[in-house]
């Protein structure tokens, strides 16, 4: 069952002045979303994420004279024997990392009552991570998916990529309107073969994605970014509602004024959030909720520095 949201009246289009002032518009959104996500990435992130997600390994990087407090184990004996002194290996940790957005485009997240669309957040939250990865010189890929794979941009590296990303979370248009978590889950972990870092930002409106989270689990750094609204989660009481199913379409006649039938909203909501919580404690991944009126930036920091 899907959750019932407000049917809204389109709004009517502005003309534009043809193809140039469409994209115009478009260049400027970019440009702010790009301004917005490098003032946080700079000055709220700047060492949060690059300690908050680990590299592929150490790797050597040269030899040096032994110093008192270095660990004996690193000492390269055949360099010492050479030189009659000692001398120790220094290792760095391969920080190259593939960080992998899977970002969830059904008609749901089209919805927002406070603060944000869930869209909004979605895009603001995916910019914002694809800027900090390549600042920290990572590659960075995206999986564009409703109930089946809209998009995928593999991983590359630099900021004309991040723009490139942004460009598309802010015009992808879905060719359908449900949610295949475990479509996507499938198609990242058969398209991905190196370890990376995967953020799945989605209102998790779906089930049956638990046994191939587990298989990413096991192999990739997984976070889920569930993003709600408050009317998600709470009905208010405010008499007859002629409400639509943004997925199906279908319509439905509920009566807010009655207790039971908000109760019953909100213990759906309840329940399939438990769902969500358990499906990723047991794939061994990371799990945040995100209301559309609350601070992400806050929320995905803490999360960063709880990492470290």
């Amino acid at each position: 069952m899907k959750f019932f949201k407000k049917s809204k009246p389109e709004k009517p289009t502005t003309p534009t002045g043809g193809g140039m002032g469409a994209a115009n518009d478009l260049m400027k959104k970019v440009r702010e979303l790009e301004i917005r996500s490098k003032k946080i990435t700079t000055h709220l992130f700047t060492g949060e994420y690059h300690s908050a997600f680990k590299g592929r390994g150490m790797s050597f990087r040269e030899v040096r004279e032994y110093s008192a407090g270095d660990d004996v184990r690193f000492i390269d004996w055949n360099v010492s024997a050479r030189f009659s002194t000692p001398f120790t290996k220094l290792f760095e940790e391969e920080r190259e990392l593939t960080v992998m957005l899977l970002v969830d485009t059904s008609t749901s997240n089209l919805f927002g009552s406070v603060g944000k669309r869930k869209k909004d957040l979605i895009t603001e939250m995916a910019a914002v991570i694809a800027f900090s990865a390549v600042s920290n010189n990572d590659k960075v890929g995206v999986i564009f998916f409703s109930d089946r794979i809209e998009k995928y941009v593999p991983p590359k590296k630099g900021r004309a990529h991040a723009l490139y990303i942004v460009r598309e979370l802010l015009t992808v248009e879905p060719h359908a309107k449900g949610t295949n978590l475990d479509g996507a889950i499938k198609y990242f972990n058969n398209t991905t073969r190196q370890k990376s870092i995967a953020f799945i930002l989605s209102d998790f409106i779906d089930t049956a994605y638990d046994n191939d989270l587990k298989i990413i689990g096991k192999k990739h750094d997984v976070i889920g970014l569930k993003v709600y609204d408050k009317m998600d989660m709470q009905l208010p009481d405010v008499g007859l509602l002629q409400l639509q199913d943004s997925e199906t379409g279908k319509m439905n006649l509920v009566d807010t004024s009655n207790e039971m039938t908000r109760h019953n909203y909100q213990q759906h909501f309840f329940t399939q959030s438990d769902i969500c919580k358990r499906y990723f404690r047991k794939a061994g991944a990371d799990l945040l909720h995100i209301r559309t009126d609350e601070d992400y930036v806050k929320i995905l920091q803490q999360f960063f520095q709880k990492r470290k």
